[in-house]
């Protein structure tokens, strides 16, 4: 079993594979945000640990995950932060204090 850390571009990498499928390099880089360079990069490391195999084309290059047995580890944490909403506190208003009463 090959453990990956959460939260890292592995991780994004490995997930996007597993719901995308085929996918090329520059269809990846363009949906998860980052340049080129650096997606090869990590793809050549996760290349190295037997995980995926890089299939060079003519004009793409199509990425094929080999390994299905990945753990993920590490504490679940949210992408975003969510804003907690306040509630207002109304004012209980005196009847006694009334314009019209004064």
């Amino acid at each position: 079993m090959i453990d990956i850390k959460t939260g890292t571009i592995e991780e994004r990498i490995i997930k996007m594979l597993q719901k995308e499928y085929p996918i090329t390099v520059k269809e990846l880089s363009r949906k998860l945000g980052i340049s080129m360079e650096k997606l090869k990069t990590e793809l050549l490391k996760l290349q190295s640990k037997n995980v995926i195999v890089l299939e060079p084309l003519p004009d793409k290059t199509f990425i094929r995950l080999i390994r299905f047995d990945i753990r993920f580890i590490g504490r679940r944490r949210q992408y975003k932060f969510i804003k907690k909403k306040k509630m207002r506190i109304e004012e209980e208003e005196d009847e006694r204090n009334d314009i019209m009463y004064g």
